[in-house]
C-alpha cells in the first residue's frame, strides 16, 4: 500500500552535544504535521554533524508518529539514517519492527521524504503483518 502528502514542520532547536576530540553534533527537535492519508502528529529527536568537507555530513534520528493512517488510528515509531555525501543526499527512514500500537499494530515500511518549493512531502510504502 502507499500513501502521499505533505506535512508541517517546527524546528526547536536544543542544546549541541560534545562527543570529544573537538566534534559538536547538533540536537534539533522537530515538531511535524502529517496531513492526508496519514493524519497524524510527530516528535522527532535530530542528531547532526557536518564533515570539513563542504556538503558532507550525516544525521540520525528518532520519531514518534499518532494519528490515522487510511482511517487506521494508532502510533508507531520510525529511525532516519540520513547522509550527505558531497552535496548528493540518501535518506533511510523506516517504520521500527514491531512498533505499531491501536491499530496500526503490525505496520511495516519504508518513508521517502521531497522538499519541493519549500513544502514537505512523503510518500510512505507500507504494509501489515500478523501481530
Amino acid at each position: 500500500m502507499q500513501a502521499k502528502g505533505e506535512f508541517d514542520i517546527t524546528r526547536v532547536p536544543q542544546e549541541s552535544l560534545d562527543i570529544g576530540g573537538g566534534a559538536v553534533v547538533g540536537h534539533v527537535r522537530f515538531d511535524k504535521r502529517f496531513h492526508g492519508p496519514l493524519d497524524a502528529s510527530s516528535v522527532v529527536h535530530m542528531l547532526a554533524m557536518m564533515s570539513p568537507v563542504s556538503g558532507s555530513g550525516a544525521y540520525v534520528a528518532l520519531e514518534r508518529i499518532e494519528g490515522t493512517l487510511d482511517g487506521r488510528r494508532g502510533s508507531f515509531h520510525a529511525q532516519h539514517n540520513g547522509v550527505m555525501d558531497r552535496g548528493a543526499p540518501r535518506l533511510d527512514l523506516t517504520v521500527v519492527p514491531d512498533s505499531g500500537t491501536g491499530e496500526l499494530a503490525g505496520l511495516h515500511g519504508r518513508i521517502a521524504i521531497d522538499i519541493v518549493d519549500g513544502r514537505h512531502h512523503y510518500t510512505f510504502d507500507y504494509g501489515f503483518r500478523d501481530p
